[in-house]
């Protein structure tokens, strides 16, 4: 195994034999602005890292990756440099010990270590770091993992024009050389420089003699789309409950939010310098539904600041500690505390969605994990970790009590401020404020893996996988006016295979109301024939958004038809009126037909869905979020059907002169022209079935010349149904990331442009043109794993895995490439598992009738 993936037994090593005291950090960023509108810049920039640490051995290491290592100082002394590219070799060490590291870090383009782009718009450079789980060693030499804490001061050398932001405040600025105060003490990989020309808001939030400084930041370009103001409430919201309900001070000093370019995550946690993707900074018209999402970001990583940052887990084992906490308290805080009190029909519908997917793959694991290693750190950020840990958390706090949970969160923090902790200490804590002995409910929730099945046989629950559920069983009816209200809840313990239960029949019965534990839901046939008909009448949406995601979930187990679900779509997504759960619907319909679906019945399913599709984005009010989600319904399955292409047109080219008197020409001016990323999503479309080329792209790129409109264009380009095209971007995606790629006078593919290529390449589902690479894709597996970083290889690998009608090619890279990195077998093993999934609801599709 490579040195540069680290393993939980060298690190535990290392833990027992040194404490760090502190860290002095120095960085020279000032020529990563290019010096000409030719000039790329530097590719390399000057580190220089002081650390003191007490030891009780006379050798460790230091991690690193980066350009070259220049000079090592110990205790005062110059030392031979022994650098093997990813560790620094100390010997010679005494019980208190002083080491400085000169070396050279590596501008990134992949979201990892210090990142760096430039603005096509007006030619500024921007840098952030991003480092979890392990990538601060891109940037600094530092003992690389989350149990060895401790102070850091940072010093940057940047431009003086420049905003430079780090955990803590600016202690001085003296020119080009920014000073920031120490830190309390947190682990290496929530470490944080972002620097470069940002526009800056400021506010603060108090309480009582507290005072928080509070910047909201982005790209000078996007300074005129940034809502600052309402992220500024949020932010507010937030730090209202959180004091309230944690009783600890927030305790980092001020707290910065930055959105930043190409950014591989939603969002990180870093303390004080929270980092943010630019896609929560709308460009255009955005939906309720976007706004809450955002919300429900900025109140995770909030959360963070005390669980994960104040307290972190000793290994990646305990991930869930800080995110499956940080994800249920942002649906709790969103519903709560701020206007989106749909925050848990969100959550029931979208988080859940994924935990249900991730927890069938054949590598599910329990919410705590064994990570034996950083590269199957990398991949555990995953639907288990966040959302089915949110959701047994959720289920948790039923069990111990609200007012006990939280108890034993204030004691959590207090106990363990500032150091790192295991399952044990949290269930310690939870023991102690409600009394409940957990080892049982933590053995079998925490420690296992798997999702149970409930369904109602008419006498009984039956649920596969069996394990102890508190539900509710709601009975559904239709009131006076004809809309499905609940008339009756029973609530009760579910432990066995089967809990008989009285429930009288209604006209809906769905168990799981008010989504109280972690669970798939079946629907009985006869509470199906009521929703087929009047899904779009349950009146509770939480209740609606239950159903909708019991639908799902039997058409992907192959236990409903896919057109009776289609049907269901068709029928009633129309009438849904929470944006949450009609963009899910959408979503949900159209990747049925293009992966559930037999090929040979595609085509009459495209014909169906765009019918229904063009019908709404015309029905539907103007401008309103209802008109934008079926607007970019209308871009994705325009793909793959070209049917509507004269229409698509006239909404992107109305008319010059026209009169507003015609319903297209208003659809052009009310929505489809002030919103650049619809009309990237409605020309790529376009292309892909054939009807725009490069010179339609030209021009819209000429009234786009973004960073975003560039990334747009890339993938729109790359849509084209050509086999020289195909061609090219496949000899492309195969350069990206590695040292041909460096050399390549049309520069690097960023981690975002990457996407777009594989986006593009794929686009419309055109088998008779990508079906051809699917013996090269794994022929050329183990080579991209090896040449190009994890975050790069993950792109290639899940975005080209070949949709074919038989999992035969997957099957024989499996068993030929027993010996390949662990994460990589990991992603093709689930790649195979959800071209299965496909494959048996196809063929049940596919039935005799």
């Amino acid at each position: 195994m490579s040195t540069a993936n680290l393993t939980r037994e060298d690190t535990a090593r290392r833990k027992t034999e040194i404490d760090v005291l502190g860290y002095r950090v120095e960085l020279d960023l000032r020529d990563a602005a290019p010096a000409t509108a030719t000039d790329a810049g530097a590719t390399t920039f000057p580190t220089r890292t002081t650390v003191e640490f007490a030891a009780r051995t006379d050798r460790t290491w230091l991690d690193f990756l980066g350009a070259r290592v220049d000079a090592v100082t110990v205790n005062g002394l110059d030392v031979p440099v022994r650098y093997d590219g990813a560790r620094i070799e100390l010997t010679g060490l005494g019980s208190v010990n002083v080491v400085t590291v000169e070396a050279r870090g590596t501008y990134s383009r992949s979201g990892e270590g210090m990142h760096r782009f430039t603005d096509p718009v007006d030619g500024a450079t921007y840098l952030y770091t991003q480092y979890e789980p392990a990538d601060v060693r891109r940037v600094f030499a530092c003992f690389e993992q989350p149990d060895l804490k401790a102070p850091f001061t940072f010093v940057v050398e940047a431009p003086e024009s420049w905003q430079v932001l780090s955990n803590q405040r600016v202690a001085h600025r003296r020119g080009d050389r920014v000073t920031f105060e120490p830190t309390l003490p947190i682990s290496t990989y929530i470490t944080a420089v972002v620097a470069g020309p940002y526009h800056r808001v400021e506010s603060d939030w108090r309480r009582g003699d507290l005072v928080v400084p509070l910047g909201i930041y982005c790209r000078a370009s996007l300074a005129p789309h940034l809502d600052a103001e309402e992220i500024v409430e949020i932010t507010r919201q937030g730090m209202d409950f959180y004091a309230e309900h944690f009783d600890y001070p927030y305790p980092f000093g001020k707290y910065d939010q930055v959105f930043v370019p190409e950014y591989n995550l939603g969002a990180m946690e870093n303390p004080g310098c929270v980092t943010f993707t630019e896609a929560y900074i709308f460009r255009g018209a955005s939906t309720e539904e976007q706004h809450q999402r955002r919300a429900n970001t900025v109140l995770h990583e909030m959360a963070h600041m005390w669980f994960g940052d104040l307290v972190t887990m000793a290994w990646w084992d305990d991930l869930w500690l800080k995110e499956s906490f940080a994800d249920y308290m942002g649906a709790l805080v969103g519903a709560e505390a701020t206007r989106f009190d749909d925050a848990w029909v969100a959550f029931a519908n979208r988080r859940k969605a994924w935990a249900y997917l991730q927890d069938q793959l054949p590598t599910t694991h329990p919410i705590v994990a064994d990570i034996g290693d950083l590269e199957a750190a990398k991949l555990n950020f995953d639907g288990i970790t966040y959302a089915k840990g949110a959701s047994v958390l959720k289920q948790l706090v039923a069990y111990v009590g609200r007012e006990a949970f939280f108890t034993g969160a204030r004691r959590y923090f207090r106990a363990h401020e500032f150091g790192n902790t295991t399952l044990a200490d949290l269930l310690a804590v939870l023991e102690e404020s409600s009394g409940r002995d957990l080892t049982e409910w933590s053995r079998r929730w925490l420690e296992t893996s798997g999702v149970s099945t409930l369904s109602w046989d008419g006498t009984a629950i039956v649920q596969t996988d069996p394990r102890p559920h508190r539900i509710a069983v709601g009975r559904y009816e239709p009131d006076a006016a004809g809309r499905l209200v609940r008339v009756e809840r029973l609530e009760l313990d579910l432990v066995e295979e089967r809990t008989p239960v009285d429930i009288a029949p209604a006209a809906v019965v769905l168990l799981n109301d008010d989504d109280l534990t972690y669970a798939k839901v079946r629907l009985d046939e006869s509470s199906l024939r009521t929703v087929e008909e009047a899904l779009d009448r349950i009146v509770d949406p939480l209740a609606r958004g239950l159903v909708w995601s019991a639908l799902w979930n039997a058409t992907r187990d192959a236990e409903l038809d896919v057109d009776r679900y289609l049907s269901v779509a068709r029928r009633h997504a129309p009438a849904e009126t929470s944006n949450v759960l009609l963009t899910s619907v959408l979503g949900n319909a159209a990747f049925a037909i293009a992966h559930y679906l037999p090929v040979e019945q595609r085509p009459a399913a495209w014909q169906a869905w765009l019918d229904t599709v063009w019908n709404e984005v015309q029905r539907a009010a103007p401008r309103s979020d209802a008109q934008l989600s079926w607007a970019r319904a209308l871009a994705a399955a325009s793909a793959f059907d070209g049917r509507y292409a004269d229409g698509i047109r006239a909404l992107l080219e109305p008319p010059k002169g026209h009169e507003r008197t015609g319903r297209l020409e208003e659809l052009a001016v009310e929505l489809v022209h002030p919103d650049p990323d619809l009309r990237w999503a409605l020309w790529t479309a376009l292309v892909a079935t054939g009807n725009a080329d490069a010179d339609d792209l030209d021009r819209e790129l000429a009234d786009d010349d973004t960073g975003s409109g560039r990334t747009a264009y890339l993938r729109a380009l790359t849509s084209a149904p050509d086999p020289d095209v195909k061609a090219t971007v496949w000899a492309r995606i195969h350069r990206a990331g590695t040292q041909d790629d460096e050399a390549q006078t049309d520069g690097t593919l960023s981690n975002d442009q990457l996407d777009a290529v594989v986006s593009g390449f794929t686009a419309g589902g055109r088998a008779d043109l990508t079906g051809p690479y699917a013996g090269a894709y794994f022929v050329s597996l183990r080579q991209v794993w090896e040449r190009r970083s994890i975050e790069l290889a993950r792109r290639f690998v899940v975005g080209l895995f070949p949709d074919s009608e038989s999992t035969d090619d997957a099957d024989a890279w499996l068993t030929d490439n027993g010996d390949a990195p662990a994460a990589l077998r990991r992603l093709v093993l689930e790649q195979r598992d959800h071209l299965a999934r496909a494959l048996r609801a196809r063929a049940r599709s596919d039935r005799p009738r």
